[in-house]
């Protein structure tokens, strides 16, 4: 008799302190496994600046309990800044896919990339550069193809500040509306 073959699916959200990644990827873990129903854990590591220093939150995602929570071949890595890019992209799988905002990425390490300038996008259709992360996320749900669209707004504004709703909402949206 086989055993069904376990799928484990691993993200990294990385860039500097004060980009909003750790939200971005709670946000992601809750939404995917609050409301999609599938196991996941969801990790984090940051330096002791406030804002500035490196900052990284890992996702796994499995049909199976999970056995280890930290990610060892990333499916998925985004990289919101240089360092971050630099820092992480060997931790991909041979597969994996590298997300990185081309607003403050310059320099791809490899060709499996996907360029979008989240910051720009921000600060020009939204009209707040704080708002790179959940553009972001909105990109790494559709690409990742591991979350319901649904599940990743429901999870975002029960996190959000209230009156913040709409704002938040339209940040999510933003890759959907035809900027991939």
């Amino acid at each position: 008799m086989k055993l069904p073959v376990k799928r484990r699916y691993e993200m990294r959200f990385s860039g500097s302190g004060g980009q909003g990644l750790i939200m971005a990827a709670v946000v992601f873990a809750e939404a995917v496994g609050v409301y999609d129903g599938k196991y996941v854990c969801q990790t984090q590591s940051y330096g002791p600046e406030a804002r500035g220093g490196k900052s990284k939150a890992e996702v796994v995602i499995s049909d199976a309990p999970i056995d280890y929570p930290k990610a060892r071949r990333l499916d998925l890595l985004l990289a919101m800044n240089q360092t971050a890019c630099d820092a992480y992209y060997r931790d991909l799988n041979p597969d994996g896919l590298l997300v990185v905002d081309s607003s403050l990425v310059s320099q791809y390490p490899t060709s499996r990339i996907i360029a979008i300038p989240f910051t720009r996008i921000a600060r020009d259709e939204l009209g707040r550069e704080m708002a790179a992360n959940m553009v972001a996320l909105g990109a790494v749900g559709l690409l990742s193809g591991q979350v319901i669209s649904n599940s990743l707004e429901k999870a975002l504004l029960a996190r959000v500040p209230p009156g913040s709703e709409e704002f938040n909402r339209a940040a999510l949206h933003q890759i959907g509306r035809a900027h991939v």
